[in-house]
């Protein structure tokens, strides 16, 4: 077993580090342009560019950009929106193009080119939300974003070639103790991360409810959001208590202490958010602090806490799928790496 694991670090020491270099600086740049979409959504800046491809008349990369930088403030955040757009794309082209080139891997090529069409796909939806100017293509394209940016990070994790290559030598380094990996920890990841992404489409309701819109929509959305909270708070708070108390491997601490740090931050953001949209709630509103406070719609501080609520969101979704990625990732590993004979807990 010793010399198959050696064999498998030395494979993927000798793996090329482009195409885990372009996955990154394709996640570093689909978040500013998630985040960048928020503000799109909290400015109404969807339709500030009424034609798609083109802007305004113009080639999209040939628009003037003093007009751009120097223009309407959404118009600048819709041409930006774009302008990253194809940058992403860019960056998935030749993420592809590398991949292809210098990792033989079919499950990494077929990923890659995975991640070329969701950009592509998400692309056209954003452009059918122009041309229909459709509330309701806005809601699924600002939902289908953040999942890509999960993706994204995930594919990161899979072609690193230093994580590729620590995971056997952390499992001959723990070969002396009972490996705590188990099916229920892989499942239980799994469905966090679904959590955190019906939290994000329930953010994103609420986000495009539209003002015509009975209250009962509103109050529904509200209370899912809230419900769906309470359950991730309890469910983070397990998994971080069974990393301390030792039921979970400690390679997985970096993502998921970062997980429960943001989660923190989220909810006082979620609390800030309500507050500056709505005002205090109705308990407090008489009190002397609150009394003098004013809901400023479409503020720069309304929507600047707004769009970074569900910033923060994109980054816990991505944390969770990254945990449950580098979960299977051991898991496979130790099912690689374990004796011929099928031991009690073994993963099947």
């Amino acid at each position: 077993m010793a010399n198959r694991q050696s064999a498998v670090v030395a494979q993927h020491d000798r793996m090329s580090p482009w195409p885990f270099r372009l996955a990154v600086m394709l996640s570093c740049v689909t978040f500013p342009l998630i985040s960048i979409g928020g503000l799109v959504t909290s400015y109404d800046a969807g339709m500030a560019v009424p034609d798609w491809p083109n802007t305004y008349g113009y080639n999209l990369l040939l628009y003037p950009y003093t007009t751009w930088l120097f223009g309407p403030w959404d118009l600048f955040l819709e041409h930006g929106h774009r302008l990253l757009g194809v940058l992403a794309g860019l960056f998935a082209m030749g993420l592809v193009a590398v991949t292809y080139r210098v990792d033989s891997r079919r499950p990494a090529r077929i990923a890659t080119v995975a991640a070329l069409v969701a950009v592509t796909a998400q692309g056209g939806l954003g452009g059918a939300r122009v041309l229909l100017d459709d509330r309701q293509l806005a809601m699924l394209h600002g939902c289908v974003g953040p999942a890509f940016f999960a993706y994204c990070v995930a594919l990161a994790s899979c072609l690193s070639p230093k994580w590729q290559s620590l995971v056997p030598k952390l499992l001959g380094a723990h070969s002396d103790r009972k490996m705590l990996l188990d099916q229920k920890l892989r499942r239980f990841t799994l469905l966090l991360a679904l959590l955190f992404y019906v939290q994000l489409v329930l953010g994103a309701q609420l986000r495009h409810i539209p003002v015509t819109a009975g209250p009962w929509l509103f109050n529904m959305s509200l209370l899912l959001h809230l419900t769906n909270a309470v359950l991730l708070t309890l469910s983070v708070t397990v998994l971080g208590l069974s990393l301390r108390r030792g039921r979970v491997e400690p390679e997985l601490r970096p993502v998921v202490s970062a997980m429960a740090v943001l989660l923190c931050i989220q909810l006082v953001l979620g609390v800030t958010t309500w507050v500056v949209k709505y005002g205090w709630p109705y308990w407090f509103a008489q009190s002397l602090f609150a009394a003098s406070f004013t809901v400023h719609a479409k503020s720069m501080t309304q929507t600047g806490i707004a769009t970074l609520h569900m910033a923060v969101g994109s980054l816990i979704l991505a944390a969770a799928v990254l945990t449950h990625v580098q979960t299977r990732q051991l898991l496979r590993a130790q099912l690689r790496n374990a004796p011929r004979q099928t031991t009690p807990g073994m993963v099947k």
